[in-house]
């Protein structure tokens, strides 16, 4: 468990690196030159290191600030339904991933520090796909 907390840590700090320098040399998300611009195909994000107890209501009303969502997958325990603390959120514009990325990596939300970051090639479970098939027939 440590390890995997030195981990998220780790990945937390890096992309803080990486913001801060580009910042320095006056580049921000949205051009071709920052490092955001490997995603700008993709409108989706990962959210780690909630708390257990939050819902997808709970995700979207604090992840909905930087834009409106489209789509949450809050991974749950197939057998107990419970939370796993991760969730991929698809924004309506991918530009408010760049944002999202941004201001939520690293932040403290009920004593937990959340892992924000860029998705560039998400698919919807197996599961959520066939009943969003079976929705639209």
């Amino acid at each position: 468990l440590n390890s995997k907390k030195y981990y998220i840590m780790n990945v937390v700090r890096e992309i803080d690196r990486i913001n801060d320098k580009e910042l320095s040399l006056g580049i921000y998300g949205g051009l071709k030159s920052s490092w955001h611009d490997k995603y700008k195909d993709s409108a989706w994000v990962y959210i780690g290191g909630l708390s257990y107890e939050l819902t997808e209501g709970d995700v979207i009303c604090f992840m909905s600030q930087w834009g409106e969502i489209e789509h949450i997958n809050l991974v749950r325990d197939k057998n107990t339904n419970k939370s796993l603390g991760y969730a991929f959120i698809k924004y309506e514009d991918q530009r408010s991933t760049i944002l999202a990325v941004d201001n939520f990596n690293g932040t403290k939300l009920l004593g937990r520090t959340l892992r924000c970051d860029h998705v560039e090639k998400y698919r919807l479970p197996k599961d959520i796909l066939e009943k969003e098939e079976q929705n639209n027939l």
